[in-house]
Parts: C-alpha cells; sequence; structure tokens
C-alpha cells in the first residue's frame, strides 16, 4: 500500500488488478511455470488478468495457476498453435456472477486469432467488470488494432450498466501515443462516444517508464529491438465516491525466479478505490 492523500468522502478501500502475458509454450516453459505461480503468490493481487495462456484438450493454464492460488478463473480460446490453444484468461480472489467474450477482427486479415474476455466479479464491495485482451503484435497492424479496440470498446459498453468503472487489461503491443491507445484514452475519436479510460501508469506510475517489454529480460535482448510499454490497466471513469479511482500503478514480475524470469513481458499492478 502506498502513501497517499486522502479525499473527503472518497472509497479508502483498494482493490488490486493485475495484467500479464506470460509467454504461452514459449522459452523454457517448463521451468518458467513455477516461477510464474511463485510471482503471482508473492504479488497477491485480487484480480489477475492473463495473456498468452495455453491450453489443450484437458486442461488449461489458468485452471492450473487458479488451483494453485485458491481462485476462480475463466479463460477464453482464441487461436491454435503447434497443436496447443492460445487465449486469455481472468483469475479473481472472489467469485465470478457471469463471463463473455468475443473475437477480434483481424484472423482473416493476419490470421492471429484474437479475443476479449469479460468477468463480472462478485467482490465484497459490488460488481467489478474486467476485461483481458491481446491485440496484434506486429509493429505495422496499428490499422488492425484500431480495429479491435474498437470491437473491444463496443463490447466493454454492452456491458452496463455498472457501479464500479469498467477495468480494462492486456498486452495491447501497442504504444502510450499510438493512435489505437489514443483512441481508448479519449485523446482522439472515441469508438463509442462517452466510454473512455485512465491509464493507471499514466495516472500513478510515478516518475519511472513504466517499460513492460525490456531489453533488461534475457528473453527479449534476443529479438534486437527498442524498450517499449505495451501493456495497460485501462480504468474507465469513476464512478461514485471515487470507485475506480487509480491510486498507485507498478511495473512488477521483473526479476528472476531462482534464475528463471518469468515471461519476456513485465506485469503491471494498479492499485483502484473499492
Amino acid at each position: 500500500m502506498t502513501d497517499h492523500q486522502e479525499i473527503n468522502g472518497a472509497i479508502e478501500t483498494r482493490v488490486r488488478v493485475l495484467t500479464w502475458n506470460i509467454w504461452w509454450r514459449f522459452g523454457p516453459w517448463e521451468q518458467r511455470r513455477p516461477a510464474i505461480a511463485a510471482t503471482l503468490k508473492k504479488i497477491d493481487a485480487d484480480v489477475i488478468a492473463l495473456q498468452e495462456v495455453w491450453s489443450d484438450e484437458a486442461t488449461n493454464q489458468a485452471s492450473e495457476l487458479a488451483a494453485e492460488l485458491g481462485y476462480h478463473h475463466v479463460f477464453a480460446w482464441s487461436m491454435d498453435i503447434k497443436g496447443f490453444g492460445f487465449g486469455n484468461a481472468l483469475l479473481s480472489r472472489w467469485p465470478i456472477k457471469r463471463h463473455d467474450s468475443i473475437a477480434l477482427h483481424g484472423k482473416k486479415e493476419t490470421g492471429e486469432g484474437r479475443v476479449a474476455l469479460f468477468a463480472e466479479i462478485d467482490g465484497p464491495r459490488g460488481l467489478i467488470p474486467a476485461f483481458s485482451t491481446h491485440l496484434n503484435w506486429k509493429y505495422e497492424h496499428s490499422h488492425i488494432r484500431q480495429r479491435q479496440v474498437t470491437d473491444l470498446a463496443r463490447f466493454v459498453d454492452s456491458k452496463r450498466p455498472w457501479s464500479f468503472p469498467p477495468v480494462v487489461c492486456g498486452d495491447f503491443n501497442a504504444d502510450p501515443s499510438s493512435d489505437e491507445i489514443r483512441m481508448l484514452k479519449g485523446l482522439t475519436t472515441c469508438p463509442v462516444e462517452g466510454l473512455f479510460f485512465h491509464d493507471a501508469w499514466s495516472v500513478a506510475g510515478g516518475a519511472g517508464s513504466g517499460i513492460t517489454w525490456d531489453n533488461a529480460n534475457l528473453y527479449v535482448v534476443t529479438e534486437l529491438g527498442p524498450d517499449r510499454r505495451i501493456d495497460y490497466v485501462l480504468v474507465g471513469r469513476p464512478q461514485a465516491r471515487g470507485a475506480g479511482h487509480i491510486v498507485d500503478c507498478k511495473v512488477t514480475g521483473n526479476e528472476p525466479v531462482e534464475d528463471v524470469w518469468p515471461s519476456d513481458h513485465h506485469a503491471v499492478l494498479a492499485e483502484l478505490r473499492y
């Protein structure tokens, strides 16, 4: 918990939300598996959005992690790679009341299957509408991602009404200055009029860079690309008594566990009034 100035009448309690791309079955995935679980246990977030979650006919990685953490979960398949599923998940300390998912634009054009996953989390102080997504990865696919965030925004809007603002998490594969992120933040034409999101890092990340694709990571440096901030916790307009107001944000999951990097991405952890 970080020190902060209280606002008269605002909610004082918090919910901790984490987003993390856990790199499917790439790299030394069997050695990374316990490192991912150990990192999640240490962070102890209330709501966890995961991307690049693998699945097979018997199980999926989210189910296994949820069982180990004692959490509830939902998983949405987006495509197959080498005979295994690839998708997004949401894990929650509290029960999940309902869930849904949609396919995003771009599979016909690029061959990449992408989805947005929704879970309505039945927390102790009210329902939390949470979303996990993962957009196309190529630099030159901004035009695809712009269509994807339009689909995403419409999907979020379809889940109204809410008393806690929607929390949209994921690997957007887009820098903060990109058109697709600016669309979601209301800095250019919004896909849904009146629906915009605050970027948790921009609001409460402090003086650091917020980099989540980091050449300090041994899995990243071999790609020979620049450091980037491409993973986000985005939160809608605060509701009554500041519900959903972002009070803290940090990059985490950014160090090895017993000499094993858990993923090629770092995670983002946001603390919201709840």
